[in-house]
């Protein structure tokens, strides 16, 4: 007679913590994607030198994002461009050296980490307090 009621559980989000296994994955494709952007000479461009901050890995181990810090890199937004144009390489390559270890290889995708973009204004927003504070009290 009554429709039937169907309760659905609730979806208990989880916090950004990472498992054990995706921060393995994750270790093992940043050490992986050093030695590979060494190689390729992708870790200095332009003068400026391109580094990898962090690999966070999803739950299912199916995508990679790759935080790149860029340093004294006159064009980060280009440099990124360029990376991500030799991206099928460096997927090819990485899973060449990962095969044994990893049953899929996970998609790769290259994010911009400005943290240290944001130190650096930090310091320069501390020194100019600093330099402010010295003023005043000269006066």
């Amino acid at each position: 007679m009554f429709p039937r009621l169907i309760v659905l559980k609730p979806i208990i989000l989880m916090s950004m913590q990472e498992g054990k296994r995706q921060k393995q994955v994750g270790g093992l494709i940043q050490e992986e994607l050093n030695k590979i952007f060494q190689r390729l000479g992708l870790n200095m461009i332009d003068g400026g030198m391109v580094s990898i901050s962090s690999v966070k890995i999803t739950p299912d181990l199916l995508e990679a994002r790759v935080y790149l810090s860029f340093f004294q890199v006159p064009d980060a937004k280009e440099a990124l461009k360029k990376i991500q144009e030799k991206a099928g390489e460096i997927k090819r390559e990485l899973g060449n050296r990962v095969r044994q270890q990893l049953r899929r290889i996970p998609e790769v995708k290259y994010f911009r980490d400005d943290t240290l973009d944001q130190v650096f204004r930090m310091e320069e927003i501390f020194k100019k307090i600093n330099e402010e504070k010295k003023t005043d009290s000269d006066e």
